[in-house]
């Protein structure tokens, strides 16, 4: 008779420990998606906003703006004429 109650209370504490498990894993779970989703739409934002610097920045959407605004844009430097030389930057005007 004790050995059957001993037996009986051990199975009880296994099920409930295996049910409080169950539940975590739910729970974790449960939150591990939430997160994927916060992280889905951020990407998508983020997505979003590349897209839109992308169409800003084209090079199309900044002639036709620089043509509405008449805008006189000069290089800040002029362009070197002469041949670059890898090896003595001397000569080479960038390598400064």
């Amino acid at each position: 008779m004790l050995k059957l109650l001993l037996c009986l209370t051990t199975g009880m504490l296994i099920a409930v420990c295996l049910l409080q498990l169950r539940q975590q894993r739910l729970e974790l779970n449960y939150e591990a998606n939430k997160l994927h989703s916060a992280i889905e739409s951020r990407q998508a934002k983020l997505w979003n906003q590349q897209l839109q610097i992308a169409v800003y920045t084209a090079p199309n959407a900044i002639q036709k703006t620089v043509g509405d605004h008449e805008l006189k844009l000069t290089p800040q430097a002029p362009n070197g004429t002469g041949t670059a030389n890898w090896i003595d930057a001397r000569v080479d005007p960038a390598a400064e």
